[in-house]
């Protein structure tokens, strides 16, 4: 501001080309999913191979049900997590937060139930899970059907 504006009172008012939030890297979020894969997923498969059907041999004569439990668990294991603090613990490791863009507050119950299943469905593609790397933004298919972005701290 120039100090005859200043003198007169005159206010300019500045806009700002940044973004209101930051989405956090590919990287980051690659790096959170594997924190979140050995400290969520891989209790739920143990539990399941050897408390539900007794042995690994046990879970492959009935693998759909086995994958049906594990992903069941895991998304509302995860769904509780976000819920609460809208970090799981991957997230809170690498220090990303999950927003609903519209409102930067954290999404609800619903919608991050419904980003875990779009998250099932986009991964079971290749193109799915190459979707970020193509994208301006870097947001997954099941953040932008989702209308949810994972933003840095």
């Amino acid at each position: 501001m120039r100090w005859r504006e200043s003198k007169k009172g005159v206010k300019k008012e500045v806009q700002s080309t940044q973004p209101l939030y930051v989405i956090a890297p590919f990287s980051r979020r690659l790096k959170a999913f594997i924190v979140d894969s050995f400290m969520l997923l891989m209790p739920i498969l143990y539990s399941v191979f050897y408390f539900i059907f007794g042995s690994r041999e046990g879970f492959a004569e009935h693998m759909g049900m086995g994958w049906g439990i594990i992903l069941l668990s895991y998304g509302l294991i995860t769904t509780l997590f976000l819920v609460r603090k809208g970090q799981t613990p991957g997230y809170k490791a690498y220090e990303i937060e999950l927003k609903e863009l519209s409102s930067l507050k954290t999404p609800s119950w619903q919608r991050i139930f419904l980003r875990y299943s779009m998250m099932v469905i986009t991964t079971a593609s290749l193109f799915g899970l190459l979707v970020p790397l193509f994208r301006k933004d870097r947001r997954a298919l099941y953040d932008v059907l989702s209308h949810t972005a994972p933003l840095c701290k």
